[in-house]
Parts: structure tokens; sequence; C-alpha cells
């Protein structure tokens, strides 16, 4: 622990965050996080920040409930319950796909805007029971033609190894996905800049997940760049464990049981 720099307040703060005893891969990641998240901030000062205060939104409730709800952002441990409840055994989710992860190592990247929406989504309706309200998707379509045409140009000129447009499920659920079908996991960061379970359930906005070699990177960067397209980088492939911003989310295996 100390000679990881880290002292027994931060040791502590983080046990707090993963809701254990955390492993050396855990303070690793979480550490390699501050470093590059933390703007010049301490270590103990930054652990702090990451279990969010509850926030309150104009959300649509079940029957019976108010409008306004107070939804309780989630830790990062609490989001390996959610993913078990909608896609482990006895889920209610059979995760889209069929094993477009190709190597272990790969790059993955989230291609498209960020969104922080999740009250229509599978997450919003089995899981915090919220009543779906009408959506405006018309803008979609075109969006999403537009980037689907953009992922297969890039598909055949070998500028990515796969390909999969995010759905239902969000990101998680494309990622498992991924996955389940060649028995490969994935290691990723989440982005701040969004509540936690809105970028790992939600499914807002038009999103594709890519994987590549590490050498594709930089032409698959600049003809992004050229598409007129964002990206955010997520992490890499696996052999097949699951883990979200160091916490250890199980085995590919145990996901894609629901139905």
């Amino acid at each position: 622990m100390e000679g990881l720099g880290i002292g027994r307040a931060e040791y502590e703060e983080i046990e707090n965050i993963v809701g254990r005893r955390p492993t050396v891969e855990e303070l690793s990641t979480l550490l390699a996080m501050w470093q590059s998240q933390g703007s010049g901030v301490g270590l103990l000062r930054w652990l702090k920040g990451q279990p969010r205060s509850m926030e309150r939104h104009d959300y649509v409730g079940s029957e019976g409930e108010p409008e306004g709800l107070e939804i309780r952002e989630p830790r990062v441990r609490e989001c390996v319950e959610i993913a078990r409840a909608l896609y482990g055994e006895g889920g209610s989710l059979l995760p889209d796909g069929g094993g477009c992860f190709r190597r272990t190592g790969d790059l993955i990247y989230m291609v498209g805007d960020v969104s922080g929406l999740f009250v229509n989504s599978e997450y919003g309706r089995r899981y915090l029971h919220l009543a779906e309200h009408e959506v405006d998707i018309k803008d979609e379509k075109e969006a999403r033609e537009y980037m689907g045409m953009i992922m297969g140009a890039l598909g055949e000129n070998g500028a990515v190894g796969s390909f999969a447009e995010v759905g239902r499920g969000g990101v998680f659920g494309r990622l498992v996905g991924c996955g389940i079908g060649v028995g490969m996991g994935f290691e990723i960061l989440t982005c701040r800049e969004v509540r936690l379970d809105a970028f790992l359930f939600g499914e807002g906005g038009v999103r594709w997940i890519v994987t590549l070699r590490e050498d594709e990177e930089d032409y698959f960067l600049e003809k992004l760049g050229e598409a007129g397209l964002s990206c955010c980088f997520l992490g890499r492939v696996t052999k097949g464990r699951v883990l979200v911003d160091g916490m250890d989310f199980g085995d590919i295996g145990v996901y894609g049981a629901g139905g």
C-alpha cells in the first residue's frame, strides 16, 4: 500500500468506494484514474469526490409516484448488483450481440456523444420501475444512418476490428453482448461527466462500440475527425473478466442468462 503512495486515510476511502478490501489491481486502476482525471487535486480529495451526492431530476415515476423523483446515483459496487439483476442468472434481459469481440487486448472506443439519459431504458423501466414517457426520436434517424455508413466504411478499410450499435441495455449491455458469444470480457473506465448509471445503462442517443488494435488507433481517430464524429476511449477487451472503474463485475460467463 505504501509502495503505491497510498496512506491510511486514502486506503480507507478506497475501501468505501470498492465496498471491501481492494485488490492491488483495483488500487492501481484508481491511481491511474486519479492521475488522468485528478487535475492536480490531492488523492484523498479526489477519492472523496467519487461517491456523488443525491441529485434531483425531473423524472416521471412509476404509477402512484410523484414527478420529480429523487434518484440517488449508485456507486460502482452497486452497479454490480444492477448488472447482475438485469443480465445475470434469472435476470430480465438477454443482451443483444453474438460476440463481436475478436482479440484480447484490443482497444474499446465508444463513438458518438455521451448521453445522461436513462429514464426510457430497460434499466429505468425494469430496475427503477419508472414509467415510460414519449421521446422525439425523429432527429436520430439521420444520425443513425450517417454513423452506420461511417462505421461500415471503417470496417471495410480495416480501420476497426469490430463495431456494434449501442441499443437495448446501453453501453454495458452492448459490451456484454459483444463478449458473451466468444467468452471475452472487458475492462473500462466510465466518463465522469454524467451519472454512472446513465453512462452504463442509459439508452439515449446514437452510439457505437468499436474495437481495434493499438496500431490502428491513430488512423481510426483521424478518420473520425474527418467525419466529424466524437468518441470516448473506454478500455480494453479482456480474457473473460468484466471490470468497471477497477471494480470486478465477475466473469463474462455470469451474464447473458436473462430473457
